[in-house]
């Protein structure tokens, strides 16, 4: 037996029977599930880190648009925030690496 206790996708414990193995799944009320694709993200992050590929990019967009829904948000909302700051403060596109700033 191997322990587990992580959110994962919806059909993993449906693949888990398919292999001829079972599972212990608990559906988790809204407070845990955040708390749970909070943790989620940051697995994902480390895994995307380690890795650089593309497919581990894919997991963690999959929890941050989870993670938008759990928390009531809509992409539209999220869309909006995400342009107004880049208008007031700017995207990432110049790759500027901020080194130092001193009093004048």
């Amino acid at each position: 037996m191997i322990v587990y206790y992580k959110l994962v996708r919806d059909k993993i414990p449906e693949i888990i029977e398919n292999a001829g193995k079972t599972c212990i799944i608990e559906t988790l009320d809204d407070k845990q599930y955040i708390t749970m694709l909070e943790e989620k993200l940051n697995e994902e992050l480390v895994e995307y880190q380690t890795d650089k590929s593309i497919e581990e990019m894919a997991d963690l967009y999959e929890v941050m648009l989870a993670t938008i829904k759990a928390r009531g948000w809509s992409l539209a909302q999220l869309e909006q925030v995400r342009a107004e700051k880049a208008e007031s403060r700017g995207k990432f596109d110049k790759k500027i690496l901020l080194k130092e700033v001193s009093e004048k």
